[in-house]
């Protein structure tokens, strides 16, 4: 009983820091990398589907991601969207290919991408903590329906807070390793 709520607690945990780490590959350092356009969506016909359904995409060169379109009549809809999204980016177009150039990163713009990361950070400990304090509800539920011992309820939330530790770690070490990217000239 108490071992299916600890590899829930395992899996529930692990989807989180999954999610934190597509976060973080959000945030632009420096570079260009292809992952930076997959959360944008384009409306092909009146479906919304991802860019990387509608067009290639590949690196130009250490700053510039290039999107080939797959139709031609395609190609304003893409840059629309990537001029639209969140990500401050300035596609240029030149016949059917589009040219996404990453701007460099002023010093203030570093440190607003530090403060994102770090809120996402703060996101991802506040989903572990959710899931640690659920875990523990279900142990106490068991408890009082006299399924498991008090000793066993103890031993099963230190447990828990054990895999919440070492989750709540792995974040730490993500932000660290993205911040010092992010501050990297």
């Amino acid at each position: 009983m108490t071992e299916a709520i600890k590899v829930n607690v395992s899996e529930k945990m692990q989807k989180s820091l999954d999610s934190f780490k597509s976060d973080l590959a959000k945030v632009r350092t420096g570079r260009a990398h292809t992952g930076l356009l997959d959360h944008i969506v384009i409306d092909y016909y009146g479906s919304m589907v991802p860019i990387n359904q509608v067009a290639g995409v590949n690196l130009g060169d250490a700053k510039t991601i290039n999107v080939q379109p797959y139709e031609k009549s395609m190609v304003g809809k893409i840059e629309k969207a990537i001029r639209d999204s969140d990500l401050g980016l300035n596609p240029a177009t030149s016949g059917d290919l589009i040219r996404v150039p990453m701007p460099t990163l002023t010093e203030e713009r570093r440190r607003d991408l530090i403060k994102v990361v770090r809120t996402e950070a703060e996101s991802a400990k506040v989903a572990m903590r959710n899931i640690r304090r659920d875990a523990n509800d279900s142990l106490k539920k068991l408890i009082k329906e006299k399924e498991i011992s008090e000793d066993d309820e103890r031993r099963s939330q230190d447990e828990v807070q054990k895999i919440t530790d070492k989750f709540i770690a792995e974040i730490d070490k993500l932000l660290q390793t993205k911040e010092s990217e992010l501050l990297a000239i």
